[in-house]
């Protein structure tokens, strides 16, 4: 018989509403459960986690789910339960205090309060009988050694206090970077480098597409071929092992493993919108069709799975199913054959299933280990046959898969991931003319603007018709970087607007003018009890980093020196500690490789210049910006002041350090002016 629903119930969030039916009093975060804790003294329990985290279901099955556990967590403690992907804030805040109690942070995150919000133990997965043992403990020492806890707690606090500025002493020396700067970074990033599978030399590996990126700037300024070596062999091993979707399209989170071929198999959004755009990149870089293959099904999965009727895109899916990870994603020889017949053969070939099962017993995980062109040789096939028989495979096992039970989605919407996703539309749109990765990116942009602004500013969340939750600085980075690219492949001023908007009130409401970086939070959004900046870059790029990059290139586009000059002065702050711990700063990195030659001011004015715009996204070239019109006059942007149609052609003003080259008519001239100044 179900437990009674305690008020979770009622929350956007699946994660919290998977909770709703525990037999623990759960409290979403908020003033009603603070308020219990102050008025009857008592510690707060704060537990956070995610939808697709597949030790959060365990903990909630072996903790959560007992009843005798939930007696002593009710009866002692105001429980708290957090769902990070709505609210990184308190996730960000209390994360810190674990690592700053020693700990290694993950999820699910436990942390044991004072009435007043403040830390002083913490954790993340615990068994059981730990957990309740843990409990009746610290229950114990509240009550009869309150004041060692509030000694504790002090000293966490401390360490919360001082922000990241402060700690690594992030003042500014200038951003001159030069390509030796670059070459530098490469090489201590390099040392990590698994040079045999790709990727990171450790397991489990993420894709950290943002370092990848950084690879690409760094053989386009140096013409390194090692970087662009190590791109092609990570990029490849991801998208042949079991970490890629071989079936459906999609990566998964990461790999548990150093081949790429076990993945944790949650989906989110934000690997994949990021690399959609890497993939897409490393397309102008190479030409490779494996990444044009990869970024198209890639594509077709999010257009399948996981957009709204409205445009906007859920946020991710679950590794489980039936209580099993990854049982949707996994195949059993019989089920294998079935399913294909006569081509059962030669697809267990391809994708290296066994009988027994090539991962666990009867549980095969489809990956390659051949290229397309290799597999048809040595099956004696032709190219085109072997790629229609695995298309035709692919449709069956799509459609079998159909008939299992699903992996839990998380339906709930959100603007920064969101952001995420249309860049990587934008840029796959960019690399390959699909018209329907336009049409998709400007639902997308339009649902945001439509469903999930505030004011001037942005809503974090979305669902059921519904926004909620202030939006944070990753939201606002993110999106106004898509809105940004948007308006360079479709020269339609409103996205440039948009972006020039939500830039305005990010400055106003985030920018901290002491410390010359931006908060995450808003100022007029709830109070923490500590505001936190987010410096580093990781499976996400950090936020601060994002917005530099933003106001960089809005600076430049729209002729704002009061933009580029904060961008500039942010890298600066950065840049001693870019140089030695590139690993931890590489959005930065990419910011640092548009400093060391001259950003191209690509203006152009005619009747096709959407079409036209297609030459500068043939090969790889990522310091540009791209303004244009139809005519002359019909802009008030100050690059596209008296620039107007020569020789009744579509014309092409190419600008650097403004200093402008003389007018051409043709895309290929351009390019020939922007590669004689590199």
């Amino acid at each position: 018989m179900p437990h009674q629903a305690n008020r979770l119930i009622n929350s956007s969030s699946p994660y919290l509403l998977q909770h709703a039916y525990n037999p623990v009093d759960w409290f979403p975060w908020g003033e009603e459960a603070l308020e219990k804790a102050k008025k009857e003294d008592k510690p707060i329990i704060v537990s956070i986690g995610y939808s697709a985290c597949h030790w959060c279901h365990v903990m909630e099955r072996e903790s959560f789910e007992n009843e005798k556990i939930a007696e002593i967590m009710n009866a002692h403690f105001v429980c708290i339960k957090v769902d990070r992907e709505e609210r990184p804030d308190v996730d960000q805040v209390y994360m810190d205090a674990v690592h700053a109690m020693g700990l290694q942070g993950g999820w699910p995150l436990n942390a044991i309060l004072l009435p007043d919000q403040r830390p002083f133990y913490g954790g993340t997965y615990f068994p059981a009988q730990g957990w309740a043992n843990l409990l009746l403990q610290i229950a114990k020492v509240f009550k009869e050694q309150r004041a060692e806890l509030e000694k504790s707690a002090e000293g966490f606090m401390n360490s919360l206090s001082v922000s990241d500025i402060q700690k690594y002493g992030l003042n500014s020396i200038g951003a001159d970077f030069s390509k030796e700067d670059l070459s530098q970074m490469f090489k201590i990033l390099s040392q990590n480098f698994d040079k045999k599978k790709g990727g990171m030399n450790k397991a489990p590996k993420f894709p950290m597409p943002v370092i990848y990126s950084f690879l690409l700037r760094e053989f386009e300024a140096n013409k390194n071929e090692a970087a662009l070596a190590h791109v092609k062999l990570t990029l490849n091993k991801m998208a042949f092992g079991g970490l890629y979707d071989q079936i459906g399209g999609g990566f998964t989170r990461y790999s548990t493993d150093a081949d790429w071929f076990a993945p944790h198999f949650e989906k989110m959004l934000y690997d994949n919108g990021q690399l959609v755009s890497l993939y897409s990149e490393a397309f102008q870089a190479t030409k490779d069709p494996l990444y044009k293959e990869i970024v198209f099904q890639t594509i077709e999965w999010l257009q399948r799975e996981m957009t709204t009727e409205e445009g906007g895109f859920y946020s991710a899916l679950d590794a489980d199913s039936e209580g099993e990870e990854g049982k949707f994603y996994c195949w059993t020889a019989s089920e294998f054959r079935e399913v294909l017949g006569p081509d059962a053969e030669l697809m267990f070939a391809y994708y290296n299933l066994t009988e027994k099962g090539n991962w666990e017993p009867q549980k095969n995980i489809p990956h390659r280990n051949l290229t397309d062109s290799e597999f048809a040789k040595a099956h004696d096939l032709s190219l085109e046959e072997l790629q229609d028989l695995v298309k035709a495979a692919n449709l069956k096992l799509l459609k079998q898969r159909e008939t299992k039970v699903r992996p839990g989605l998380d339906d709930k919407i959100l603007s920064g991931w969101n952001g995420l996703m249309l860049k990587g539309l934008v840029d796959a749109y960019a690399s390959f003319q699909a018209p329907e990765f336009l049409q998709m990116a400007i639902k997308n942009a339009e649902f945001i603007c439509a469903k999930m602004k505030n004011g001037k500013g942005l809503f974090r969340n979305y669902k059921g018709g519904k926004a909620s939750i202030d939006a944070y600085l990753e939201d606002y980075a993110a999106v106004t970087q898509a809105f940004n690219a948007l308006y360079q492949v479709t020269f339609d001023e409103k996205w440039l607007n948009e972006a020039v908007q939500l830039t305005e009130y990010t400055i106003e409401h985030f920018y901290d003018e002491e410390e010359r970086f931006f908060f995450f939070t808003n100022d007029e959004s709830e109070k923490l009890i500590a505001r936190k900046k987010e410096i580093f870059d990781n499976v996400i790029p950090g936020s601060n980093s994002l917005m530099a990059q933003n106001l960089y290139t809005l600076g430049t586009i729209t002729s704002n020196q009061t933009y580029t000059d904060m961008a500039i002065e942010m890298l600066g702050r950065v840049k001693k500690m870019v140089m030695v711990e590139p690993q931890y700063l590489t959005n930065w990195a990419c910011l640092a490789t548009q400093m060391v030659t001259p950003t191209a001011e690509i203006v152009m004015v005619g009747d096709d210049i959407q079409r036209q715009a297609f030459s500068f996204f043939d090969q790889f070239m990522p310091n540009k910006v791209l303004v244009g019109a139809e005519n002359e006059g019909t802009s008030k942007l100050a690059l596209l002041a008296n620039r107007g149609i020569l020789n009744d052609e579509t014309t092409f003003y190419v600008c650097f350090n403004k200093a402008c080259q003389l007018p051409v008519n043709s895309a290929n001239d351009a390019i020939n002016l922007i590669q004689d100044i590199k």
